[in-house]
């Protein structure tokens, strides 16, 4: 039972909540009538679609080798679960099989009041998460990207639909604060896993270009979270209290400097990446506290 746990990254999980949360924010600012129950399942959705992405890519490591060449860290390489465990390597299949599928499950339910928008946002969903470890890590772009596009845009996107049945321009943008700053936290963590990666066949920035120029792509994407926002103030699509986001400013300035600073020090970047997984982390829900009390 304890690698089944560590495959799903626990620790990790309260990043897709934190999304669910901004998407839920819009959506009562917004003036909808939402059902709790629905905001329930939207949180479990955002969990077990969590939990599937960490289980398969766990899954994908094992089985590829990737694991003997990495060396973990507290926020890259793999939880190391299954190079302890290797009896367990099937289950950690059927882990994320099984977290799939529930999220398809909750799909499916909303479907029945949502019409197709949300199964077109589902399947994009769905295909992030079968993909990203097998295909879309040998695409340098498309690595960059998908992880914010899960968790960012499809996402906030799909909680908004969910439980409004439409889409807005505030919906929208806001979700563009998790794709810059999720699509970051894989960046930098891939900064020490990059020779390991190598080996296997991926292709993301850090491997083509070096850390140090991959370096400038964290840093503009976290010059672009925080521009949406104030952007975002200025022209009136979101509440003034939604500023309360830039107070992870206090998080993202030093996860920048870390970053520029030792692209290739792997001991000396820790600290960078757990200022960048704080921002992650709470961004969005500041963001959201702003649609609220706005």
């Amino acid at each position: 039972m304890k690698t089944i746990f560590g495959v799903m990254r626990p620790p990790f999980l309260i990043l897709g909540p934190a999304s669910v949360f901004l998407g839920l924010a819009v959506a009562i600012a917004s003036g909808a009538d939402i059902r709790p129950w629905h905001a329930v399942l939207a949180f479990a959705g955002g969990i077990l679609a969590h939990i599937a992405v960490n289980a398969l890519n766990e899954y994908d490591d094992f089985k590829s080798g990737l694991d003997l060449h990495t060396t973990p860290t507290p926020f890259s390489g793999g939880s190391g679960s299954l190079p302890r465990d290797p009896k367990r390597v099937t289950a950690a299949l059927i882990t994320g099989l099984t977290a799939a599928l529930l999220v398809v499950a909750i799909g499916v339910y909303f479907f029945t009041f949502r019409g197709w928008p949300i199964v077109v946002i589902g399947l994009l969903g769905m295909f992030v998460i079968a993909a990203y470890t097998p295909i879309l890590n040998r695409l340098p772009l498309l690595c960059l990207l998908a992880p914010g596009l899960g968790f960012g845009t499809l996402m906030v996107l799909g909680t908004y639909n969910a439980l409004t049945g439409g889409f807005s321009l505030a919906a929208l943008l806001a979700s563009f604060i998790p794709f810059f700053l999720v699509s970051n936290l894989l960046l930098l963590n891939q900064f020490p896993d990059a020779e390991a990666d190598k080996t296997v066949g991926r292709r993301h920035y850090p491997i083509l270009i070096g850390n140090k120029a991959s370096a400038w792509i964290f840093v503009s994407f976290l010059a672009a979270t925080y521009l949406t926002i104030i952007f975002c103030v200025i022209f009136g699509v979101f509440p003034v209290w939604c500023l309360l986001g830039l107070l992870t400013l206090v998080f993202g300035f030093p996860a920048a400097k870390g970053a520029l600073e030792h692209p290739d020090d792997p001991p000396k970047l820790m600290p960078s990446m757990a200022m960048n997984v704080l921002a992650n982390i709470v961004t969005p829900v500041l963001v959201g506290i702003g649609f609220l009390i706005g």
